[in-house]
């Protein structure tokens, strides 16, 4: 049955919808699981489809996983979003930390990112794959990264900070701290691990000395 599915623009707007409800459905259940652990017939269950209905808009299941990194990408980023596109100063920066913890919080620290185990999952097994969450994660380092450099050109950092560098560290720092919270269970090791990214930030506020 490879090959048959069809554009997502010229489905029908029903067609569309079946599409999102099955790209969702996957999404959940892989997130809650593993790519490995949950099969195209758990997805179309889950969806109350048939067989011909799945491979009428996916070819096979990497076809499908490609629309799950998609929508882990956009649903990760509109999150963080809210407040990384305005950053502007350090409270702002300690708003979007409270936020993240909170949203860990609320889930019992069960589950790391989305776009995270992903790539723990398929970077060595799916070179495409690989590329695709490789974009999402420049994206999502790019917000950060623009929101420290509007701190820079604004004077809440000193002119020498490297938005490009402290963005990865947050990056790195946030990803480690979920993995840590997600396997302890609680918030903590996510807030210490983002507590440190966010001193090594404040190190290039004006006044500050920074090795």
């Amino acid at each position: 049955m490879a090959g048959m599915n069809i554009e997502s623009s010229l489905l029908t707007p029903k067609g569309r919808e079946t599409r999102e409800r099955i790209i969702s459905a996957a999404a959940e259940l892989i997130y809650e699981r593993s790519v490995g652990d949950v099969s195209l017939d758990d997805i179309r269950h889950a969806v109350g489809v048939s067989k011909s209905q799945l491979y009428h808009y996916f070819n096979d299941k990497s076809d499908l996983l490609r629309a799950v990194i998609e929508y882990q990408r956009g649903g990760v980023l509109e999150f963080h979003r809210g407040v990384l596109e305005s950053l502007s100063n350090i409270e702002e920066l300690e708003l979007w930390r409270d936020m993240v913890v909170a949203a860990q919080t609320s889930r019992e620290c069960r589950g790391g990112c989305p776009l995270g185990s992903l790539v723990n999952e398929l970077s060595e097994l799916d070179g495409d794959a690989r590329a695709q969450l490789a974009d999402a994660f420049d994206g999502w380092e790019k917000l950060i990264a623009d929101g420290l450099t509007r701190m820079i050109d604004s004077g809440a950092l000193r002119p020498d900070a490297s938005a490009s560098n402290l963005a990865l560290s947050v990056m790195a720092s946030l990803q480690g701290g979920l993995l840590l919270a997600e396997l302890a269970r609680q918030s903590h090791p996510l807030e210490v691990a983002l507590d440190t990214a966010l001193a090594y930030v404040r190190s290039f506020a004006p006044g500050s000395w920074s090795a």
